[in-house]
């Protein structure tokens, strides 16, 4: 099972099944979600609401950055979010990209269109591995 795999899996039962992303593809340089965007999301304007729109976002990049270190997990460390168009309800897609990987950390980027192409919202942010995996080695005395 491979490592988005695993998240996905396990995120049924977190705030991932709770937002209700889809799982579309990815690897270690891309990945793409997807909501079905429906009333409980949308704000007092009747427009997606602005913490759904990030919250799709630091996913799909906490994916990347994930799968780009090949560990089982990060944290963000920094997230810039820009709102550009409203985004209404219906199908939304989220595709995220790694811009730079250095040592612990990794940089990518988002947007978010909906189902007409329309660009709704971009960010950038920074992951940075939550924990090291220890590596056992045995002395031979």
């Amino acid at each position: 099972m491979s490592i988005l795999d695993k998240m996905v899996e396990e995120g049924e039962k977190r705030f991932w099944g709770f937002l209700g992303c889809r799982y579309i593809k990815g690897d270690e340089k891309e990945v793409q979600i997807g909501l079905t965007a429906g009333e409980h999301h949308t704000n007092s304007m009747g427009i997606i609401h602005g913490g759904v729109l990030t919250s799709l976002m630091d996913q799909a990049m906490g994916m990347v950055a994930t799968a780009a270190m090949a560990v089982d997990s990060c944290v963000t460390t920094n997230l810039n979010v820009h709102f550009l168009a409203p985004m209404k309800q219906g199908e939304l897609m989220v595709t995220s990209t790694v811009l730079h990987q250095a040592g612990r950390s990794v940089t990518a980027q988002s947007e978010v269109r909906d189902a007409t192409g329309t660009l709704g919202c971009m960010a950038t942010a920074t992951f940075r591995i939550a924990g090291v995996k220890k590596q056992t080695t045995e002395s031979k005395g």
